[in-house]
This record gives C-alpha cells, structure tokens and sequence, in this order.
C-alpha cells in the first residue's frame, strides 16, 4: 500500500488516495480522459500541458511502459490520477511499471481516487484547479484559484528546427510548425513521402518562404489559444504565402483566430477516444480522438473568409474549417491518432493532394 495522499479541488472537495510515482506536491487544472486504451499516448501529448489528468477508465498500466508508443520525448500532464494502476504489467513489449517510469520523470500520482465521482463532478461543475498534497489542511486556496496555465506552447515546442526525412523517396517537402506535437502527426507525413522540415512556434513567414515547401502544417499542442498574439500574427502572414495549409486540434484553433474567428472554453472539454463529427459536406459521420479544452466559435468566420466543415455531434461545437483565401483546411480532432480510432487519416491524404501529388 503507498502513501495516503489527497486531491484538493479549488471548490474545497477533498478527495484521498494512494500515492505513487514521484514525491512533492502539484497544482494543476484537473481533467479528465475517457480513453480505455492509449495511456502512453496521453502521458506523452505535450497539450496536457499545466493540467493534471484523470483516467475514466478503472484500470490503467496493465501493459507497461512502451516508449516506442510515446508520442514525445517529455511527459504532458504535471499529474495523473486513476482507480486501480496495475503493479504487474503483462506485454512482451514492456520496459517497466508506471511506478517507476514516474518516480524517474518527476510524475505525480494518486491511485484509489473515486474517478467516477470526481468526473461526475468536473462534468456537473465544470473544469476547476486542483492539487495533489499530503497534507490537505495547509493547501492554499488562494492561490490554488489563481492558477494558470500560461507560456504553454512556448514551453512545449521544439526550440531548434530540425528535418525529418521520409521512408522512402522524397515526394513532398512540408514544413511543420510545431506546437506541442504529437509524434504520429509527422509519422503520417514521412510515411507518405515528405521530408519534414521541423520549426519552432515562432518561425516566420520569412522563414517558411525560404524552405520551399510545398505545404505547412499546424500541430496539436497545450493552453488557451488566444494567449498566443504573436504566432496569431506569424500565422496570419505565413497564410498570405498561399501554400497549401492542414491544421490539427490547436494549429485548426490558431488558424480561425488568425482568420478573425473567435475561440470559447468548454465547460470540461473533449478528452478521449469516442467523439462523434459530422462532415458538413458530404454528412458523413466519423468517430474521432479529441484532447482540447477551448473551441472555435463555427459562426464567428466571416463566410467570404472561409467555412465551417466538421461539427461534433454531441453538442454542436466546431470540428473543423475550410478557408478560400487559400488551399487551406483545419480540424479540431486528432486524424493521426495512435491508439485510435482511426477513421479520419485520409485527412493527411487529402492534404497531399493540395499540394499536387
């Protein structure tokens, strides 16, 4: 049995567990993820950034730790929280148990929380701050409201651009703005022949222009968008280029407000592996893997500009955006996404096609 540890919610809930991982205390956003598969991929997806996660699902760790499913070299979430963590992983592919992998990355953890009523209540009142201490009497509440997640994307993008090259001839050269990447996004354009030019958030027009790409695309990556004015403002010059342009989860947010759309924060966000968008064109309906806490207000492009294209059916919030300044095209859910569903990687087919297979 570990350590009796606490999660203090800012509206005051306290809720006891077990500790494991690494030792300290951590304040984070609290969060929720409802994907029963996946759990390397989510420590890994540098968007959860400042939040600390828990799993809906009860039983996470059966099959290890597999760092060749890591979707980065650095973990996301500052905190982890579940029901059972499994202390015997079984899988021919597995190089350690979670304890461990977290005792070496600084990973906070609790396990034996009620995750279904701490969901419940994220679900009921919304997304609220939360910290895992040992000690929930000398929590300062205070500051525990006051916390922010902010320089998120900055922290999280590569500080050096960098080339990935294909797995076979060089068909396309793209280059990759990179946010807060997952990894699969670039497994996807290597594997379909384009050489990956890696850059930093903060690259320029001016930048892009002298690779000679023939397309750009936007990553996925943490935090509040609009916070973001100066690579708002980048994106909105390296637009008028007119390259071929696919953006992903806060790449597709980035572009509508360098297009003049308007962002909205959800009440607890899309975490998980089971998110039903429509195609506003063809109506076809996909099921998607989702990791964001703010979306894209569909109504608030202006309609010369461009136009929504995908919407998520469960309440109607924007999936996506096509634009006619352009060939450029945007969605909120993960086409890339390892370990699923995978209905929407024709996506990445589609963009090769706008640059002219």
């Amino acid at each position: 049995m570990g350590q009796t540890g606490y999660l203090v919610l800012e509206n005051g809930k306290v809720f006891r567990g077990r500790r494991f991982g690494a030792a300290g205390e951590v304040m984070a956003e609290v969060v929720f993820t409802t994907g029963m598969t996946g759990y390397l991929e989510t420590l890994t997806d540098r968007s959860y950034y400042g939040q600390a996660v828990v799993q809906t699902f009860p039983l996470i760790g059966n099959y290890g730790v597999i760092p060749a499913d890591f979707e980065s070299d650095s973990i996301g979430p500052k905190g982890y929280i579940v029901k059972h963590r499994c202390q015997a992983p079984s899988n021919f592919r597995s190089e350690g148990s979670l304890d461990t992998f977290f005792s070496e990355r600084g990973v906070v953890a609790l396990e034996g929380i009620d995750t279904r009523a701490l969901t419940k209540l994220i679900r009921e009142k919304g997304v609220m701050n939360g910290v895992i201490t040992d000690d929930p009497a000398g929590v300062d509440m205070e500051a525990l409201k006051a916390y922010k997640v902010e320089g998120a994307v900055k922290a999280t993008s590569t500080k050096e651009a960098y080339i990935a090259e294909p797995e076979g001839e060089i068909k396309k050269k793209v280059a990759l703005i990179d946010y807060g990447m997952k990894r699969n996004i670039l497994r996807e354009l290597t594997k379909r022949g384009a050489q990956v030019t890696v850059c930093p958030c903060t690259v320029t027009a001016e930048e892009i222009a002298g690779l000679h790409a023939d397309g750009v695309m936007l990553t996925n990556g943490p935090g509040d968008p609009a916070e973001n004015g100066d690579l708002i403002e980048n994106l909105r010059e390296i637009c008028r280029l007119g390259l071929p342009m696919f953006g992903i989860c806060l790449g597709h947010q980035l572009l509508a407000l360098a297009h003049g759309a308007q962002r909205m924060k959800l009440k607890y966000g899309h975490r998980g592996e089971n998110q039903p968008v429509k195609n506003l064109e063809t109506g076809r309906v996909y099921v998607t893997s989702q990791n964001h806490g703010y979306a894209i207000v569909g109504d608030s492009l202006d309609g010369k500009i461009g136009k929504e294209l995908y919407r998520n059916v469960n309440d109607g919030t924007c999936e996506g955006m096509r634009y006619y300044d352009h060939p450029a095209f945007s969605v909120q859910f993960h086409p890339e996404a390892c370990g699923g569903p995978l209905d929407t990687e024709e996506l990445f087919d589609e963009f090769f096609a706008m640059m002219g297979e």
